[in-house]
Order: structure tokens, then C-alpha cells, then sequence
């Protein structure tokens, strides 16, 4: 049997196999579209069914009505519901890289249908039940968005294995076209194969060994002869507006994806606020929210958040204290100092799962440091402790900082709280980090944890403080659940 291995070196041999998987593509995405339709009028016949029959359960029954009005208004609902997502842009899979915005869309059609059901009811004086419309409305929007969750869920594992991958090439000058080669090796999930890349240098390849295929003028050629499917075009692509508008003329009937990365980076949607005017499209970009950050609503948060979590996990906490205790007669607790929110100091708590004479061996493993920057990392650090290691796997051993988070000291969600000698290697940028309380958890622990490179750790603390918001520290705490469960990249 062919390994996935095997058939990722097959892919990129010659340009014959950059044809399969331009035809592969083109199938995913006709067998998405094909799968997001029958998959939403499954999810909203199954709704149907359920309100039916479920609405006995709620206080506004409407009675042996309701079973009526749905078989009678049952194809009439579905059409114009999936009428609805086609128009809010459901099925458009350029949108099904990024969660936020499929889900957004749906639930909007969704909301938009209902409105449209309640006022056409009222309009033309039509019984509708209370019980079977707050039903399927409910239960149908719920279960479009757990479809599609779980479509991204199989998508991304498939991506993961170098399977069904969109072929891409990248253009722009050679620097920023291997930046943006770099983040898609990474994440893979996204599903993209970088084939090559068009540069306005005259290079085989790029500074990261990327092929180079033509120049920027050659853009319509290469794609034809390696049968691309996205073209993303990076800063230094183009010399004028009008060098791209003529490029997007040639691409017009080539059924090409065309993706622009603006020089802007590191930061989120919610930041920008895209405008035409006399014909350039103007970003509004709204200011960094390292100030947003400190805001009382995050502080009450935090307060709320920790002390519920206290509560439920004292009884772990307590059993953790009894094995540390157990196991060597040492302390439970180990207290460091850390560097928190505009440089000030405090004890972080944590529970002790490094032997009693860590800090004193610290000096003799130094040679052995598996971490890049400042931090110390080692994968079989031999001052660990079994019950340590067991704790460090699902993180319990910081269910301490819960305290720090009550006092004020840190944040449920934020940056790493970093160590003082770590602070004086900061550079100026790296120091914004203590602009904001440092975390028990943040997007460095929801994105690889200790497999994280430091210059990944910082830039994803980085992005954190530009770009809070309250739904991110909840969408956050949800993914540190799952990586805690999951224990990848704990050490």
C-alpha cells in the first residue's frame, strides 16, 4: 500500500504530478461543496423532525398543529435556508480557512431566516408555533455550525498528512515570499503545497531553497504549466497599482484563487476595517489593545474566573499536595520570582515537581538546554520528580497560579510569565510583552507549549497583546482545555 510518504514525494517529482494535484483539489473542493450541501439539508431535516417531536417539552406547545404547519412549510423552510447561507456566503470556500467567519455566516443566515419566517407569519397572519419555531431555529443553527466544525476538524487532520493539498505558488520579492513559505509549511492544516515561487530577483532559488519558477511577469505562464490553483502575490510583487490590476485581468478566466498579504502583520480582523474610496481600498487600522487589556472587565473576569476555579479544583489540588508530599518529605509549593505587568515583581506559585535542589543542578544541565532565547527547556530534565512529571503532563502543577490570577498578579490568559534573567535579555520589542499581566495560559499554551521556538513564543505574545479581546480569552481557555487534556508539547 502506498504510504502517505510516498505519495508526498510523488507530488512534488515533476510537473505532471503538480497537474494531479490541481485535479485533486478541484475534486475536494467540488466534493466540499457537495458534502456542506447535503450535510445542511440532513442537519435541517433532522431539526425539522426534532421540533416536531420535542416540542411537548417546552411551555408553548402548539399542539398537534405544529405537525401540520412543518410538513406543510417543511421544503418551503429548507429552500429558503440554504437560499439564505448561498446568499451570506455558506459555501464559499475561501472562507473555510478561517472558522470564525464560516461560522459567523451561517449563524447569520440563520438569524436572517428566522426574521424572515416571523415577519412573513405576521405579514400574512399565518399560524407558526412558538414551541416548533424557537425548535428549529435553535437546534437547526446549532447543528449547521457543529457540521461545519466538524468538516474543518476531518479537513485539517487530512491537510496534516500531506493529503488533498491546494498546489500554490508565491510571489513578491524572495524575503517576504519565504516568510509566507514558512507559516504554510507550518500550518499545515491550512492544506496549501507550496510549489515554487515568482520573484521580480533574478535567483534559482530563494534565500529558505525555494524554487523560484519565473518572474512576476511570468506569473500566467507558470501557473499553466504547473497547473496552480492560488496564486499568493506578497509585498514587492507588484511595481504599480496598475501592474496588479493588469494581473488580475490575465487571472480573470484562469479560475485561479488570487490571495494579497498586505505589509500589515500580526494583526487580527477585528482590527481592520476595509473601505473603498475613489476606487483605493483604504484599511482602516484600529490602535493596538495593550490598554483594552487592563481594563476592569478583565480584571472581573479574572476574579470570577479564579476563584470558580479554585473552588471546583481544590480536592485535585489537594490530592496533588499529598503525593508531592508523599513522595519525597519536600516542600509542596515552589515559589519563583517572576516578572509581571510593567516589570513588577512577584512570587509565582506553582506546584514543586522538580527535586528539592533543582535550582543548584540548573547550572551543570545548562549545556544540555534544548531551548532557544532565554528559556531553559529539556525534553528528560532528570530533576523532575514522577510525581512531577505527571503533573507537568496535564499542567496540574499550576493550578496554584490561580491564587497569583485572584491576587492580581497574573491573568487567566496572557503572555508567559517570564523569569528576571529572561527580562534582561528582552529587546525593546520583546519587552512589550509587559504591557499586559502575564497568563496561566495564553496562545503560546494553545499552540505547541513547549515545542514552541522562542521567537514563535514571542510573536504569538506579541499578537496577544495588539489584538485582545475577551472572545479570544474565552476561545483560548476552550483550546487549553483540549491541549491540557491532550498533554502535546508538555515537558
Amino acid at each position: 500500500m502506498t504510504t502517505f510518504s510516498t505519495y508526498l514525494d510523488a507530488l512534488t517529482s515533476h510537473a505532471g504530478t503538480d497537474r494531479r494535484a490541481r485535479k485533486h483539489w478541484l475534486l475536494t473542493k467540488a466534493a466540499q461543496h457537495t458534502f456542506l450541501l447535503l450535510s445542511d439539508l440532513v442537519v435541517l431535516s433532522v431539526s425539522m423532525l426534532v421540533a416536531t417531536y420535542a416540542r411537548v417539552l417546552l411551555p408553548f406547545d402548539g399542539g398537534e398543529e405544529s405537525a401540520h404547519v412543518m410538513a406543510t412549510t417543511a421544503p418551503l423552510v429548507a429552500a429558503g435556508w440554504l437560499a439564505m447561507i448561498y446568499a451570506f456566503g455558506g459555501y464559499q470556500l475561501r472562507h473555510q480557512r478561517a472558522g470564525a467567519t464560516e461560522y459567523k455566516r451561517v449563524v447569520m443566515a440563520s438569524f436572517t431566516m428566522a426574521g424572515l419566517v416571523g415577519i412573513g407569519s405576521y405579514l400574512l397572519k399565518a399560524e407558526f408555533p412558538r414551541g416548533l419555531y424557537v425548535l428549529l431555529f435553535t437546534v437547526g443553527t446549532a447543528g449547521l455550525v457543529l457540521t461545519r466544525f466538524t468538516r474543518r476538524k476531518v479537513m485539517a487532520t487530512v491537510h496534516r498528512q500531506g493529503v488533498l493539498l491546494t498546489p500554490i505558488i508565491v510571489a513578491g520579492e524572495s524575503g517576504h515570499v519565504d516568510a509566507i513559505a514558512k507559516v504554510l509549511r507550518r500550518e499545515t492544516w491550512l492544506g496549501y503545497r507550496v510549489v515554487g515561487a515568482v520573484t521580480r530577483d533574478r535567483v534559482d532559488h530563494t534565500t529558505a531553497g525555494l524554487p523560484v519558477l519565473g518572474s512576476v511577469a511570468d506569473t500566467v505562464e507558470v501557473i499553466e504549466e504547473h497547473d496552480i490553483a492560488t496564486v499568493i502575490f506578497a509585498e514587492g510583487s507588484f511595481a504599480s497599482p496598475a501592474d496588479f490590476r493588469r494581473m488580475a485581468w490575465e487571472l480573470e478566466e484562469k479560475a485561479v484563487h488570487m490571495i494579497v498579504v498586505p505589509a500589515l502583520t500580526d494583526v487580527s480582523a477585528q482590527r481592520l476595517d476595509v473601505r473603498p474610496v475613489a476606487g483605493l481600498p483604504l484599511v482602516d487600522v484600529d490602535r493596538p489593545q495593550a490598554i483594552e487589556a487592563a481594563r476592569w472587565i478583565k480584571r472581573l473576569f479574572d476574579v470570577v474566573g479564579s476563584a470558580l476555579l479554585l473552588l471546583l479544583a481544590s480536592p485535585v489540588m489537594g490530592l496533588v499536595a499529598l503525593a508531592i508530599k508523599l513522595e519525597d518529605r519536600g516542600p509542596v509549593m515552589f515559589r519563583q520570582t517572576r516578572v509581571g505587568r510593567k516589570g513588577q515583581v512577584f512570587e509565582c506559585l506553582k506546584f514543586r515537581s522538580m527535586s528539592v535542589d533543582a535550582e543548584a543542578r540548573l547550572a551543570a544541565l545548562m549545556a544540555k538546554n534544548e531551548g532557544a532565547g532565554p528559556l531553559f527547556k529539556m525534553t528528560n530534565d532528570p530533576r523532575i520528580t514522577r510525581v512531577g512529571r505527571f503533573i507537568r503532563r496535564f499542567s496540574l502543577d499550576e493550578l496554584p497560579q490561580l491564587w497569583n490570577a485572584l491576587r492580581g498578579d497574573m491573568s487567566l490568559v496572557g503572555p508567559r510569565p517570564a523569569l528576571p534573567t529572561e527580562v534582561a535579555q528582552y529587546d525593546s520589542d520583546t519587552r512589550r510583552r509587559l504591557d499586559v499581566r502575564p497568563g496561566l495560559t495564553g496562545l503560546w499554551q494553545v499552540s505547541g507549549r513547549s515545542n514552541l521556538s522562542w521567537d514563535d513564543t514571542v510573536r504569538l505574545d506579541l499578537y496577544y497583546v495588539d489584538n485582545w479581546s475577551m472572545v479570544q480569552d474565552l476561545m483560548i481557555l476552550a483550546k487549553t482545555a483540549k491541549a491540557v487534556v491532550g498533554s502535546a508539547g508538555a515537558y
